[in-house]
């Protein structure tokens, strides 16, 4: 049999039989079974019984297709088994993206129809305790390997459900890794290695996929391993390898709109727990206010991203989300405070290969009543020193 039509005949075989499986399983359940049993061994009975005429090793894939499409994501198994895959995209049950190398590309799976994705995302968020549904169409999650997870359903996801999968795997590039991809040049590693080894406190920026985590974490590798590290994160992303690191991760308020717990109120709370080091994942809200006074007030050498299109513009948007605290501070007040507490911006950038490199290296400085950057650093230059003022 041509192996192409050997596998559609296992793909047709596999859903009926996981049909079967869950009439028998709801059946077992209306008897009163409260222990029917695993349901691995459900599905090696049932494909022993209704496929005993297959080889032994077609059995073992139809018992792999079947648990992979009740229990796991589906078709999208093989796409999380690649290590290659940065990110999984579904717009909708018959269309899947993956990013490779920072190139999205079409994958050749997709789910036979929307309800086989909703069962999908149902078995993702159901452990993690999240739900989505017309009054909370919605959700972000985090899997047990750190990728985090983003779903919007109908009504505001027009298409079909939509499923965004951002990978991390269980380890991060260090600083000479990232020498040997590009990101770095040896010149600015070690400025960088320089800067926060002298506790200056270092803002990276970027736009979305620009590698700002990687770099973050790569970084926290110069942190001095006798202090203690406070992690700050909405997923918990970072990988450090110092041996005194406390990890904290925000959570969004559940479906009675109760429970939330901010990065604002995980910072306020870290400046309690004797940090020698506040590491945050992303500032996007109105913990900006707090982290600056945090940097004003004994707690330098802090690192942490933002979003933005240059050192220029990072500025600005963290003068924003602090004012975003609505505190009633002026906006002099605020600036003074970034002028004095945040001494270096790393922009980091994807080119048009997919590539991501740190572009522009910059020095928070005063400018006339407002605060700007100097840079030191910018793609094809040559890197001054960064270190010290």
């Amino acid at each position: 049999m041509d192996e192409e039509v050997r596998s559609r005949h296992l793909d047709r075989l596999a859903a009926e039989l996981r049909l079967r499986l869950v009439e028998r399983r709801r059946a077992q359940a209306a008897a009163g079974d409260r222990a029917p049993g695993s349901i691995a061994d459900a599905v090696r009975e049932l494909v022993d019984g209704d496929a005993a005429v297959l080889g032994e090793r077609e059995r073992e894939r139809l018992v792999e297709l079947i648990l992979r499409e009740t229990v796991g994501l589906g078709p999208l198994e093989e796409l999380m088994a690649d290590p290659e895959v940065e990110e999984v995209m579904v717009n909708g049950h018959g269309s899947v993206y993956v990013e490779r190398g920072g190139r999205i590309e079409p994958a050749p799976v997709g789910y036979s129809s929307e309800q086989d994705l909703r069962d999908a995302i149902e078995r993702i968020l159901a452990p993690l305790g999240r739900r989505v549904d017309e009054l909370s169409p919605m959700a972000d999650a985090r899997l047990e390997d750190g990728s985090r997870v983003n779903v919007v359903i109908p009504p505001l996801a027009v298409d079909g459900p939509v499923l965004s999968i951002r990978r991390f795997g269980s380890s991060r590039p260090g600083p000479a890794e990232l020498v040997t991809l590009g990101t770095l040049t040896e010149g600015l590693r070690a400025e960088l290695e320089a800067a926060v080894a002298a506790r200056r406190s270092i803002l990276i920026s970027g736009g979305t996929g620009s590698g700002k985590t990687t770099l973050l974490n790569a970084l926290s590798a110069f942190l001095d391993p006798a202090e203690r590290v406070i992690t700050i994160e909405d997923a918990a992303e970072l990988r450090l390898q110092q041996p005194h690191v406390v990890r904290l991760e925000s959570r969004p308020a559940n479906v009675e709109g109760r429970g939330e717990v901010t990065i604002r109120d995980l910072l306020r709370n870290a400046l309690r727990m004797r940090p020698d080091r506040i590491v945050i994942g992303e500032v996007r809200g109105a913990e900006a206010l707090d982290l600056l006074t945090a940097l004003n007030t004994g707690h330098e050498g802090a690192l942490s991203t933002v979003h933005a299109n240059s050192p220029t513009d990072a500025l600005r948007r963290l003068e924003t989300l602090a004012l975003m605290a609505d505190v009633g501070l002026p906006h002099e007040a605020v600036r003074e405070q970034l002028a004095r507490g945040l001494d270096l911006v790393a922009h980091l950038a994807r080119l048009s290969d997919g590539s991501r490199r740190v572009v522009e290296l910059a020095e928070v400085v005063p400018s006339a009543g407002s605060v700007g950057v100097r840079e030191l650093y910018r793609r094809g230059s040559e890197v001054e020193t960064a270190a010290g003022r």
